[in-house]
């Protein structure tokens, strides 16, 4: 295997090169940094070609260009690369398809075999509740414009998509919530249910039944194909190209350093959401786009809002306003409602995701015609069942991913996103 070595100039030359003589198969070595120990006025003869850079990723970036290696080994150490700049520069070895390994760790790049027959974009992101299914969806509905055990196919001009029928579902012990059914209730598109269970540090599922998925795709008229991560997973199957979601009130530490890197690396364009709610205001959300920005330049970013969109008529009626958004969000998520929608909105409450506060929740609401719900978390066994015991309606409600910021409209970014997904796999 062609191995690349990394390495500092905080040891002593000689013993570097013994070092190297242990390894088979070196092609060449990246100096990541410091310089205690290097000789006067150059660079050590190491035995085999060097590279370096103005920084450790950028070292490690021209090894990996110039040499193509199947393995990096590192032999460096504090004070050049702690333990948050390795982690990073694994994620870097990583995307390249590169092991990345040391004295006591290793890191293998996840699996990505090309299964799809047809262009595919991918839409992964840091967690959960980062907006990656409004995003996936909001990607969907533009580019139409212009976990069951098996894989399941489901067609809305087919597949009966009613609060009624869902209930039923959840009643017959399936998860009536799941991101491919909001996907196809919200897009109106073809959707592909699969599993998945547990995520490794960069991203790769324990368990998961996705490409059994991707044929189920494959075998269908469609075009494209959009690959949906579940929480920070990332599928398992080559993308032809990616959209990484990062809600703004994410941690920028994990989300750029560490493995994190290896998510934003991987992406074509990162859709930072709920820029609204940055905790820190505008001058945290500088910050997290200033790291992605220095971690991948070049890379498209774009800012973003959601806005609540009932897929049916609520004019003039009573509502209750069902999310998983934060409590400090409740109340300019329900005043856009009854401006935008001609509704009063009676109560509201954040609890999809916590099935017994979201039915304290609901008990206690004043008398409405409708429940204004995302399709998440409790919205069918607990949400749509409380709200059809009260004889109320039930409209299902869209996250509209709205533009405030970044590098363009967030519409033309994903048509962009398409054509390059479209071009590479042409190539």
């Amino acid at each position: 295997m062609r191995t690349l070595v990394v390495v500092d100039g905080e040891h002593y030359p000689p013993v570097v090169r013994a070092a190297i003589g242990e390894l088979s198969d070196v092609v060449g070595v990246a100096l990541l940094g410091g310089n205690e120990k290097l000789p006067a006025g150059g660079f050590p003869d190491l035995g085999v070609p060097l590279v370096t850079g103005d920084s450790a990723d950028r070292a490690l970036e021209e090894g990996l260009r110039l040499f193509r290696p199947d393995v990096v080994v590192d032999l460096s150490d504090e004070p050049v690369v702690d333990g948050r700049t390795r982690l990073r520069l694994a994620a870097r070895a990583l995307v390249a398809g590169a092991r990345y390994q040391g004295a006591d760790f290793r890191f293998d790049p996840p699996p990505r075999p090309r299964l799809a027959s047809k262009p595919s974009i991918a839409v992964i992101g840091t967690g959960k509740r980062t907006g990656k299914t409004a995003v996936s969806a909001q990607v969907a509905r533009v580019l139409a414009r212009g976990g069951p055990s098996e894989p399941e196919v489901v067609d809305p001009a087919t597949f009966d998509l009613s609060a009624k029928a869902l209930l039923a579902l959840a009643d017959s012990g399936r998860h009536a919530a799941s991101d491919h059914l909001e996907d196809a209730v919200t897009a109106g598109v073809v959707t592909v249910g699969t599993r998945r269970c547990g995520g490794g540090m960069a991203g790769t599922p324990a368990y998961d039944t996705f490409a059994a998925g991707v044929a189920a795709a494959d075998g269908r008229p469609e075009e494209l194909v959009i690959f949906e991560g579940s929480g920070q997973a990332v599928p398992p199957v080559h993308a032809d190209a990616t959209v990484c979601v990062v809600p703004a009130s994410a941690d920028a530490d994990l989300v750029v350093g560490h493995l994190g890197a290896y998510r934003l690396l991987l992406s074509d364009l990162i859709v930072i959401t709920m820029t609204d709610q940055a905790n820190g205001g505008a001058a945290s959300l500088e910050d997290l786009e200033r790291s992605v920005r220095r971690l991948s330049p070049g890379v498209r970013v774009v800012h973003t809002v959601f806005r609540p969109d009932p897929l049916e008529p609520i004019s003039g009626r009573r509502v209750v306003y069902v999310t998983t958004a934060p409590l400090p969000a409740m109340a300019s998520l329900a005043e856009h409602l009854q401006r935008e929608h001609d509704c009063m909105v009676v109560a509201t409450s954040p609890h999809l995701g916590h099935r017994e506060e979201l039915r304290r929740d609901l008990e206690s609401a004043p008398d409405a015609d409708v429940l204004v719900v995302e399709l998440k978390g409790a919205a069918v066994d607990v949400g749509v069942r409380a709200a059809l015991a009260r004889g109320m309606d039930v409209v299902f409600c869209a996250n509209r991913v709205v533009s405030v910021g970044g590098d363009g409209d967030f519409r033309e970014l994903a048509v962009q996103t398409a054509a390059l997904a479209e071009n590479r796999f042409r190539s």
